[in-house]
């Protein structure tokens, strides 16, 4: 039986670089096809190809064995192929059911039949939403499901997930998963692209690897180790993925905190870390592991409870007195909080601290453009111009520039909050070496992490939180995903109520 969809020998340039070269893609009805690699190596690229909303320099797009030629994403969706960007494609002043009708909407419209069928829509993805919602007011899982019921409104047969659960919790990706299962076993053939190998794991009944632009493989999760599997990616096993931890002994104490209170439910929190320690910050989502770094940051009120910072009193009112003080975080929400998208790559790394290019407060364009070109160097940050936006960065290349920004600001403690969400293998091992060096030159790291693995290939010791309270604490020798999530699901024991360093 023909593939429900093929590409054969897609190649497409920009300005005389290919950005695919002979790439060969297919999918069935009833099949999840993982599309994986680093960014930058062709997947969105190919995606669009797919969508319509890109042509082929050369090569032939087949739908059920007969050739097509898209002439744009009204065709493709025409022809039932949906593409679910990482950016949502949602109007936020509309309702959900506006959303799902988007672009097919009567003119003379029977609001109370369309919320009918929005209705029937969503509640076939297992949820419960109402349809007369502004999109705005959703939460981003929600929002997610809008767009897969657009996506069905519309009869898709194919329908392309880039990052779905990139920006989701654990609980909502766990859901998010399942409707896929659901859509599979409907008989909707799915593209899924994901840096999460757990996930593709998971869900895939096929995975291609892509690099460079090409298609380096395509192999079954049964047959290909995650290791393996890596190493098509990147060139390098899972073993090296981390790369080694400096041989450092820790030394004085930096940030030390005594039965921290905070007015959101956060109670009793107590620990220690000193100079050349990374410390993991663990525990499910929800478990108040953001909002203990926020509280540190001074982004969030403290209702009780102690800090010291190198030995002083320690409680900023705000952000700014944090970063006087020598404290940095790289938040959860890059794009929203780590960076400034619009504005240049040069201002961006240097607005945690513009000492060193101004003098009397007078600003020194030399003075920046050698700082951040040392930055750049120093962190391997791949960019056309310094003066470029940040958004024209890769999502790995935009988390470098953030931390480029607090290399700069050289605090004595930073906080890193899921540092490596949505980058790629390779941009991930980048910045674990960052991380390294930082702990290297007597910085103390905090990492907060959903990926046990990220926390146990990082740290010296995990501290585990669990319904707003610090359940514990895991030493290498105990590094294991099971006793992480006893210790976060199960209330703590007296004996491991003590966790200072």
């Amino acid at each position: 039986m023909a593939a429900l969809i093929e590409l054969q020998g897609i190649t497409k340039s920009f300005a005389g670089i290919h950005a695919l070269t002979e790439v060969d893609f297919d999918l069935h009805a009833g099949e999840v096809h993982a599309l994986v690699g680093e960014n930058g190596a062709g997947k969105s690229t190919l995606m669009r190809v797919l969508g319509g909303e890109m042509r082929p320099d050369s090569g032939r797009n087949l739908i059920e064995g007969q050739e097509v030629r898209l002439t744009g994403p009204t065709d493709a969706i025409g022809r039932g192929i949906s593409v679910i960007h990482q950016e949502m494609a949602l109007a936020p002043d509309l309702s959900v059911a506006e959303n799902i009708f988007l672009g097919a909407l009567p003119q003379g419209i029977n609001w109370r039949r369309l919320r009918e069928r929005a209705r029937a829509l969503i509640g076939r993805l297992g949820f419960e939403i109402a349809p007369g919602d502004q999109v705005s007011d959703l939460s981003v899982a929600h929002q997610q499901v809008v767009e897969i019921a657009k996506a069905l409104s519309r009869d898709a047969r194919v329908i392309v997930f880039d990052e779905p659960t990139a920006v989701l919790s654990t609980g909502d990706a766990r859901r998010l998963l399942q409707i896929i299962k659901d859509l599979r076993a409907s008989g909707v053939g799915i593209v899924y692209i994901s840096h999460r190998l757990d996930e593709i794991y998971e869900i895939a009944d096929r995975i291609t690897v892509m690099k460079d632009g090409r298609r380096v493989d395509t192999v079954t999760p049964e047959s290909t180790p995650v290791d393996e599997l890596i190493r098509k990616m990147v060139g390098r096993p899972l073993s090296q993925l981390f790369g080694e931890k400096p041989d450092t002994q820790p030394g004085d104490e930096v940030l030390r905190v005594r039965n921290l209170h905070l007015p959101n439910g956060i109670h009793d929190v107590s620990f220690a870390i000193r100079r050349g320690e990374v410390v993991g910050l663990g525990g499910l989502v929800g478990s108040g592991r953001t909002e203990v770094a926020r509280a540190i940051f001074g982004a969030d009120p403290v209702s009780g409870g102690e800090m010291e910072l190198n030995g002083q009193p320690y409680r900023p009112r705000s952000p700014r007195q944090a970063v006087r003080q020598g404290v940095g975080l790289v938040p959860e929400d890059r794009k929203g909080q780590g960076v400034v998208l619009d504005m240049e790559i040069r201002k961006n790394a240097t607005m945690a601290n513009s000492a060193p290019v101004t003098t009397a407060g007078f600003f020194r364009p030399a003075a920046e453009r050698g700082l951040v070109e040392g930055l750049i160097r120093s962190l391997r940050i791949k960019l056309g111009s310094m003066n470029d936006p940040v958004s024209s960065l890769s999502g790995g290349n935009q988390q470098k520039v953030v931390l480029a920004k607090w290399f700069n600001a050289d605090p004595d403690l930073i906080i890193l909050d899921e540092p490596t969400r949505g980058v790629d293998v390779g941009a991930k091992t980048e910045i674990y070496t960052l991380v390294h060096r930082l702990a290297a030159e007597g910085k103390a790291v905090i990492v907060i992490s959903s990926e046990h693995a990220e926390l146990f290939g990082l740290c010296d010791r995990v501290l585990v939180m669990g319904e707003g309270e610090l359940r514990g604490e895991l030493l290498p020798a105990e590094f294991t995903e099971e006793k992480l999530l006893t210790l976060s699901m199960t209330r703590r024991q007296p004996a491991q109520a003590e966790t200072m360093a």
